[in-house]
């Protein structure tokens, strides 16, 4: 379709995608700065505190970003155009800053007994920013290009994994180089959330989809209630999410100790390719349509999650890596696409709550990825005494490498029953197309 705006709409439209970009980007520096910092931070604070479990809470530490980032997606997306996206991208630049300075004074506000609590905290007030962040840019790009919904916002989302390349990269360089403390790198978050919260400012939004079609507030809550087809969409982003977020936030903790490499190192290689491989989301969106694209990617998101929990090298990690990457590069940006082609009514609602079913999933599933390797290492060690009489050397080095192995062989099931799902979405909507057309079909 022809683009028939004018030179100043095109000019403020690319303004708001660049500042929607760099609100994802700010998200995604606080993800690889948390990822890269996790292990020191599990030393740091979490280790003296309960060794036997330091695993798990700092999953818990971690899963509250997500938790932060699913409950504030869930207040935002209904009501966003009663409040407005610069209102509620504003909100997200301040939490960016303020949860920082909490995880960044932890040990002063916390003393050596509740600094947890404040990591805790923090991590989740940065989740409120990412949420209202994920909450009000996605339904913005998809009434800015209703026409590439799919297309649009996978080059939105390629931004995810640049921030995690640019920050993973950084991370490499403040600890692996300059050997700074974990604080300094945590508040290098609050640079591009000053910087985000600045360009804001002076800018009009656009109001969502659903809104310009003249969809009530009450209608627009009624849609996935009325469309009990919508759900299937909602469950399968808790899988998909779990397949993609949860081991990029593990990565550091788990490869580590199975590769003996910066398990960020691992995460920002893949972050490279999403960044590539998503600017071709529409084209293949086209071809495979979005479900059918999504049924391929699952193949090569679990055969790289198995890969992963049995790398014993530097090479085999890196090859296991680029086979999971392929496959979850367009999970993220895919589904949220698909939700709004099939449910565009429900605009920033229906698109948020599929964002909440992901964040939630992470909310459950890194603490639960904490537990099987707590439980893991102490089944290896011969018992909780025993893994506590262990000393750095190369039987804890074992112990700990088989406890991931064990944590990635968990999430690893979850491709499967997506590949089962989206086959058989592919095929309930094939079949109803077949038969009318009304069925929505994958656009870009």
């Amino acid at each position: 379709m022809a683009d028939v705006s004018t030179p100043k709409q095109r000019c403020a439209r690319t303004s708001i995608f660049g500042i929607c970009v760099l609100a994802l980007f700010t998200a995604a520096i606080a993800f690889s700065l948390r990822t890269a910092a996790s292990g020191a931070i599990k030393a740091a604070i979490f280790d003296p505190i309960d060794p036997a479990r330091s695993g798990q809470l700092i999953g818990a530490a971690l899963g509250s970003a997500f938790a932060g980032f699913a409950l504030s997606l869930l207040a935002v997306s209904p009501i966003l155009d009663l409040v407005g996206a610069k209102r509620v991208l504003l909100t997200a630049a301040v939490c960016y800053v303020a949860g920082t300075a909490l995880v960044v004074l932890a040990p002063v506000l916390g003393g050596s007994s509740n600094a947890g609590d404040f990591v805790y905290w923090g991590f989740g007030v940065t989740g409120i920013g990412w949420g209202c962040t994920e909450g009000s840019i996605n339904p913005v790009i998809a009434a800015l290009y209703a026409d590439e919904k799919t297309k649009r916002l996978n080059m939105l989302h390629a931004w995810w994994p640049a921030g995690i390349v640019i920050g993973g990269l950084g991370s490499v360089v403040l600890f692996q180089v300059w050997h700074v403390d974990w604080r300094v790198a945590i508040a290098l978050i609050a640079v591009p959330a000053v910087v985000l919260g600045a360009w804001i400012l002076p800018q009009s939004f656009p109001k969502t989809e659903s809104a310009s079609l003249g969809i009530s507030f009450k209608e627009m809550i009624k849609e996935p209630f009325i469309h009990p087809t919508f759900w299937i969409f909602f469950v399968i982003m808790f899988l998909t999410s779990a397949t993609e977020l949860a081991p990029g936030s593990w990565v550091d903790i788990a490869l580590s100790q199975t590769v003996h490499m910066p398990g960020i190192l691992v995460l920002v290689y893949v972050a490279a390719i999403m960044f590539v491989m998503r600017h071709f989301a529409g084209p293949l969106a086209r071809y495979f349509t979005d479900i059918g694209l999504l049924w391929f990617a699952a193949i090569p998101a679990g055969l790289g999650l198995l890969l992963l929990s049995v790398a014993n090298s530097q090479l085999t990690a890196l090859v296991a890596a680029t086979v999971w990457a392929f496959g979850v590069c367009f999970m993220w940006p895919t589904m949220l696409a698909a939700t709004a082609y099939r449910y565009p009514r429900g605009g920033s609602w229906t698109i948020g709550l599929v964002g909440f079913a992901g964040a939630m999933s992470m909310r459950f599933v890194l603490p639960e990825l904490g537990a099987i390797y707590d439980k893991a290492k102490i089944a290896r060690a011969g018992g909780e005494a025993a893994f506590l009489a262990l000393r750095p050397g190369q039987h804890l080095s074992e112990v700990l490498a088989y406890a991931a192995a064990q944590s990635f062989q968990a999430v690893a099931v979850i491709p499967v029953v997506l590949l089962l799902a989206f086959g058989v979405l592919y095929l309930f909507e094939r079949k109803r197309r077949l038969g009318g057309p009304n069925v929505p079909t994958a656009k870009s």
